[in-house]
């Protein structure tokens, strides 16, 4: 039948078709910037253009401005399993050591103001018990103080302790409850995990409550690791990377 193209002239123009493609894609893939903003583009697509966190500041946490180490350290963790969950091990599984130092640079230059989450609609007592594990732990159940570990400001230490303040409420319920069940782990002892599992689970909503209920401060940047004057738990060592879990 004359006017219709033949088998051979269809495939011809498939493989022209596929060919083109290719070079299009490998065109666009040279044309893009090799900028830390394009590397961490993955990242970015759950955490916030800068790593501000979710909107709904649970689904995925503020990176902006966390120590550093503290940083590379979870994306270590993420990648060895230590700390599970699947989209993030995905994501650095093939990323090398100085790709990962990298990411965690990046995100802890990161300048921004923090978000103030809405207030946890709970009792006056619930916070009352919050501020006072917070601020003086239970040493009925050795329990110690927030403030022990992460500062009198709650805004955590360089290079490694991260702070409490300026999360939402369930940000904090579910860390404290993935402690609990080593969804996410730590070397040496384990510090919040038992610190974790010493606490009851009305103990675990007040703390989130008070801690999202409470001002931030106007520097809410960690402070220098000499800062750190409270004596740590003598139960809670470092472990080889010099982090107090």
């Amino acid at each position: 039948m004359t006017g219709l193209p033949t088998l051979r002239t269809l495939l011809r123009a498939a493989v022209v078709l596929l060919a083109f493609g290719a070079a299009a894609a490998t065109a666009s893939e040279a044309a893009a910037p090799d900028t830390m903003e394009q590397r961490v583009a993955a990242c970015t697509s759950c955490h916030g253009a800068r790593g501000e966190g979710s909107p709904d500041g649970v689904l995925a946490p503020r990176l902006a401005g966390k120590p550093v180490g503290y940083l590379l350290q979870q994306l270590e963790y993420f990648q060895s399993g230590q700390r599970r969950h699947a989209p993030m091990e995905y994501v650095v599984r093939q990323l090398s050591p100085a790709y990962l130092r990298q990411i965690a640079e990046y995100f802890a230059r990161q300048d921004l103001p923090y978000r103030r989450w809405p207030a946890p609609t709970v009792s006056a007592e619930v916070l009352r018990r919050g501020e006072q594990v917070v601020l003086h732990g239970d040493p009925g159940r050795a329990v110690p103080s927030c403030v022990s570990c992460h500062g009198d400001k709650l805004t955590g230490f360089e290079p490694m302790m991260p702070g409490l303040v300026g999360l939402s409420s369930g940000y904090i319920s579910n860390q404290l409850v993935s402690w609990r069940t080593h969804t996410r782990a730590a070397e040496g002892p384990y510090c919040m995990g038992v610190v974790a599992n010493r606490m009851r689970e009305s103990d675990i909503a007040a703390v989130s409550a008070w801690l999202a209920s409470h001002a931030p401060p106007a520097d809410m940047h960690p402070q220098p690791a000499m800062a750190q004057t409270t004596p740590l738990p003598g139960w809670c060592v470092m472990g080889h990377s010099e982090v107090n879990p």
